[in-house]
């Protein structure tokens, strides 16, 4: 089943879907685990990319043998870069709300006491001959300490330090312990003031430098604790704790972000893959390619992370390649550079390309590994649908608050504790607060759940399960559900016959009448025999057709909703033999019921909303699971909710490595199209929340994209005749790494912070909206980079708090706006199982619930 409502929470009784929906678009990846956020999307595993950690000085070659010599990619400094964003109005003279119980909360940042005052000089440094590896770099020149002075910070390529040289550009002997001689230059660049972002660069590589007193190991670009690693020793895997920090201004103070982190690391090598898959010699080859393509690798002798593009089963470890100017093995290779020796001489050879050269200058330029030395990361989909697995690593990366709030004082007393991270801080003159950093949050006041016969308290736990009971649903078909079928196979009849039974009476108690469907028997659940069982029902005309399949399986399952909504336009419902024999099964069909009631495009249940001719849009999208190169963008529009509570959705394909999605205005078009031809008019609001977005593409989607919208929505409305509308564009981001305690607890749905821990240069406020009953909440941070609306920041905050309670498979509030649910989940679909553009009479149908 989809996981909706991610983790902390018991699950909407979402569709029946392959576990291949379930975030892992691009293949097994290395997973983070943040604790337990409360994550109402899928969340996507995050792939890290390592740099070589550089504690000590080793000449080392490159990661590993490149195939074509083209020089050594563009460097950038280490260290988080801030690209600073101004997107506050100027006109806003407070982003601060007044509406709700004011409550004091405790976060996962400290207050940096005092602001270093000392002047930062910048230099380049570079060393003839040319040395590869940064660790050697660092290493050659660490024996010039006494002359950059002490706490020089220098990542290979740039040094910041205190001391000024006279000269522009100094020049300096090397020497690295294989006796080879450098000429090391070292010009002047300029000072950094405390108020460029730059600034901000050299505080993050300072925490750093410091942490690395703590003993731990950069991986990707975070740093994780091998010493405290926990085995999982049934499952082949390792958790290695971590902390993901950052340092930046924020709205008077510096403060430091520290969140708890995890990694996966399975002790299982691609060679041992490749042994399970030499059981089957016939066909050993394709097997290991179909189990090893598109996996996350991490090279234990620089802890990098690749993913494995293709296999070389002609070349070998015995093969040469040219290095220096002579030809070499691969096993002498790594023998003479890291003394590791490899053991099979025969295997294959992994070949890796980095998708993010690919698309700059270095485009050919393709990394040699070796199997038995690559350490397989991430989880697959059998591992996420393994139970005991995933409680097994739950019972470890799961923390309550308390718990949380201990391991980040614990971090706090180790970092100014330890002699070498204090020595760092020191230099610097870096002053950490020892406490967490307190701010002043409001709750907002309960929603009111409007039903067909009355208006319902959402509660402060934002639940409203229990409604159903006594409440019919919002708007049903006038007729009901008349011209439906079901297709179950011949064996599974009392499976089905249980399913209905459970299903009409949970349907008439909310106020949907359900006839009795055409019942279609298929005699065995092999896909085709589900294809040409759909072909037969479409052929009679129905409104909705529920399938009953014995299992998840990811073929059957993208078969059947392909046919139903890429080739028939009739909505599909699928359940498993399973779910139908589940002892809950009046709570599961009551979810059922509401599923079907959407599918045919009505609305279970609405909230009371103070603004008429709105229309809310949710923009989100979803990479290919077949295709890397091609991505999907969903968007879904309310029809103004005061009046008829009705939706409308568009898909269209994108890039998969452009932020902006060039199809995004004709899809605005047709939503807009759509409410003129419901309304005769068109929308006088509009509040667009824009997801997926990284924070290094702000300034691209200020500058392009908002500009975009903004100049066609004047000419469409030009056009039309009429004033143009007040418009809202708001970039939710559901990773962040914020978290609000209120009395050691999660706060409660509701919780707003617009102070203390937001930007100066945003519009920006935290919501937690949904409620979570174990691990720790992840609020939600929404960023208004463009607003015209007039209206005061709580109404804004209050509007977008409404949003969370429209998602209507599950009867509680989610973590982001409905619409940002509803497209996340369409291009999900689309992604991992249609590959193709639904049809357009599915529009206007929650067909993708």
């Amino acid at each position: 089943m989809a996981d909706d409502q991610g983790r902390g929470r018991r699950r909407p009784l979402d569709e029946e879907e392959p576990s291949t929906s379930r975030g892992n678009r691009d293949g097994p990846q290395s997973k983070i685990f943040k604790g337990a956020s409360s994550d109402v999307s899928r969340t996507d595993p995050r792939v890290e990319r390592g740099d070589i950690p550089h504690d000590r000085e080793r000449e080392v070659p490159d990661p590993a043998p490149r195939r074509e010599e083209r020089g050594p990619p563009e460097r950038k400094p280490r260290g988080d870069f801030f690209e600073i964003v101004n997107s506050r109005p100027a006109d806003l003279v407070s982003k601060k709300g007044t509406d709700g119980k004011p409550v004091m909360l405790e976060t996962n940042f400290f207050r940096l006491n005092t602001k270093p005052e000392w002047r930062i000089v910048h230099y380049h440094v570079e060393f003839e001959p040319s040395i590869e590896n940064p660790r050697v770099r660092m290493g050659v020149l660490s024996n010039h300490a006494n002359i950059l002075g002490s706490g020089y910070l220098f990542d290979g390529l740039q040094l910041f330090t205190t001391r000024k040289f006279d000269q522009q550009l100094t020049v300096l002997a090397g020497k690295s312990k294989l006796d080879i001689d450098y000429k090391i230059s070292v010009k002047f660049v300029g000072f950094i003031s405390t108020a460029e972002p730059r600034f901000l660069q050299v505080l993050n590589l300072i925490l750093r430098r410091s942490m690395k007193g703590l003993k731990l190991e950069l991986v990707g670009r975070n740093l994780f604790d091998p010493r405290a690693k926990v085995e999982i020793r049934e499952f082949r895997m390792e958790l290695w704790p971590g902390y993901e920090t950052s340092i930046r201004q924020h709205e008077k103070d510096i403060l430091l972000s520290t969140e708890i982190t995890h990694k996966v690391m399975r002790t299982e090598t691609v060679y041992d893959i490749l042994r399970r898959c030499s059981q089957n010699p016939a066909r050993h080859q394709d097997e290991f390619r179909v189990n090893v393509l598109d996996l996350i690798v991490l090279t234990d002798y620089n802890n990098k992370t690749y993913r494995i593009n293709d296999v070389d089963f002609g070349q070998t470890p015995k093969s040469t390649f040219s290095c220096k100017g002579r030809d070499i093995s691969f096993v002498e290779y790594y023998l003479t550079k890291y003394n590791i020796r490899i053991r099979d001489h025969n295997q294959p050879l992994l070949i890796s390309k980095n998708r993010d050269s690919a698309q700059k200058t270095n485009a050919s330029e393709l990394v040699v590994l070796i199997p038995e030395l690559c350490r397989v990361t991430g989880l697959t989909d059998d591992m996420r649908s393994n139970f005991q697995l995933m409680r097994a690593m739950h019972g470890h990366t799961r923390m309550n608050p308390k718990q949380r709030i201990d391991r980040l004082r614990n971090f706090n007393h180790r970092l100014q504790s330890t002699p070498e991270s204090v020595k760092v801080l020191k230099d610097w003159n870096m002053d950490l607060d020892k406490n967490l950093t307190v701010v002043r949050g409001r709750i907002i006041e309960p929603q009111k759940i409007v039903f067909q016969q009355g208006k319902v308290p959402a509660g402060e736990n934002a639940d409203w399960t229990r409604s159903f009971r006594d409440q019919k649903m919002l708007t049903t078909p006038s007729e009901g559900i008349d011209r439906w079928a079901v297709i179950a196979p011949e064996k599974n009849s009392r499976e089905l016959r249980n399913l209905l039974e459970h299903l009409f009476r949970a349907a008439s108690g909310m106020g949907l009448r359900i006839r009795n469907p055409q019942e279609v028997k298929i005699y065995d659940d092999r896909t085709a025999t589900y294809v040409r069982a759909l072909d037969d029902c479409a052929r009679m005309d129905l409104k909705l057709i529920l399938c009953l399949v014995p299992n998840i399986n990811v073929e059957r399952y993208s078969a059947i909703k392909k046919r139903g909504y890429v080739d028939r336009a009739v909505p599909t419902q699928v359940v498993t033999t399973k779910t139908a024999s589940n002892r809950s099964l009046m709570s599961i069909a009551t979810k059922i019921a509401i599923q079907l009631n959407c599918k045919l495009g009505y609305t279970p249940w609405m909230i009371e909303l103070p603004l008429s001719g709105l229309m809310t849009i949710g923009f989100d999208i979803a990479k290919s699971t077949r295709d890397r190169k091609r991505a999907y963008g969903a968007l879904v529009a309310s029809m103004d909710l005061q009046q008829n509570s009705t939706y409308f959705s568009t898909v269209s394909e994108c890039s998969a490595f452009d932020v902006l999605s060039n199809t995004l205005w004709p899809m605005i078009g047709k939503a807009l199209r759509q409410y003129h031809r419901e309304h005769k008019k068109l929308p006088a609001r509009i509040v667009f929340y824009r997801d997926g977005v990284s924070s290094g593409s702000l300034k691209q989607l200020f500058e392009y994209e908002v500009k975009d919208i903004i100049e066609k929505l004047e000419a469409e409305y030009k056009r039309a005749n009429s004033a143009p509308p007040q418009l809202a564009y708001i970039v939710v981001t559901k990773s962040m790494n914020a978290r609000f305690f209120l009395n050691g607890q999660n706060p409660p749905p509701g919780t707003v912070v617009d102070d203390v821990i937001t930007l100066p240069e945003r519009y920006d406020f935290y919501l937690v909206s949904q409620q979570v009953r174990q691990g720790t909440v992840s609020p939600t941070s929404y960023n208004v980079l463009y607003s015209n609306m007039g209206i005061s920041p709580e109404k804004m905050q209050k509007l977008t708090y409404k949003m969370c309670h429209l998602y209507y498979n599950w009867s509680g509030t989610t973590r982001v706006p409905a619409v940002c649910q509803y497209a996340k989940k369409l291009a999900t679909l689309v992604g991992t199982n249609l590959h193709s553009i639904p049809q357009n009479a599915l529009e206007k149908k929650f067909y993708y619930l």
